[in-house]
């Protein structure tokens, strides 16, 4: 058996284990690949803190995900893939966080209120995950995974071994409930939540 043959066996049955809820094999795997991960992390987005806060985001959503991980799938793969749709959503957010603010104040009624008399970009989030609350069990773990972990169709597919239909019908279902709760309690505000999540 070659190194790498041992090596892709040895991780296989580390995901196994991660799969058991067992801690200790996901700390090994934790410290396969927090170096390699950090540096890819650092060079594509040039700031220390936001690497090491990738690293950790990244990881986290291996955990809350182990039930679900293919091990017959190249797990350096996935665990990259999600390091860079984490990248890109950082990069987005930002620009996106300066539009929503102009949107906000373009929607204000009167320019000069007190920041009590508008909606945040805080508060629209908080808003926005009140709403997703009320999905269901499968629609908010698809939503959560295309929005928050940036992964596409064909990988959330891929990852829950459901067909590319199923997840967009999910999808579907899961923006059009939001929408509808966030278009009864408030109105015009709304509308921004398809900016939020534009990447759906």
């Amino acid at each position: 058996m070659s190194l790498q043959t041992h090596c892709l066996e040895h991780e296989k049955k580390l995901l196994a284990r991660i799969s058991q809820d067992d801690e200790a094999a996901f700390c090994e795997l934790y410290s396969l690949y927090k170096m390699k991960l950090y540096y890819f992390a650092q060079k594509l987005i040039k700031s220390k803190e936001y690497a090491e806060d990738i690293c950790q985001d990244t990881f986290a959503i291996i955990w809350q995900n182990r039930y679900y991980i293919n091990v017959n799938l190249p797990f350096s793969s996935y665990l990259f893939t999600i390091a860079r749709n984490r990248i890109l959503n950082i990069l987005r957010d930002i620009h996106k966080e300066e539009y929503l603010h102009e949107y906000i104040i373009s929607q204000a009624i009167d320019f000069t209120s007190t920041a009590q008399d508008t909606v945040s970009i805080r508060e629209l989030n908080e808003i926005l995950s009140q709403a997703i609350e009320k999905l269901t069990g499968r629609q908010k773990q698809i939503f959560k995974m295309s929005r928050e972990d940036g992964m596409s169709h064909k990988e959330i597919a891929e990852f829950l071994n459901i067909s590319i239909h199923t997840v967009k019908e999910h999808l579907s279902l899961a923006l059009k409930t939001i929408h509808n709760i966030l278009d009864k309690h408030y109105g015009c505000y709304s509308a921004m939540f398809f900016l939020l999540c534009s990447n759906c």
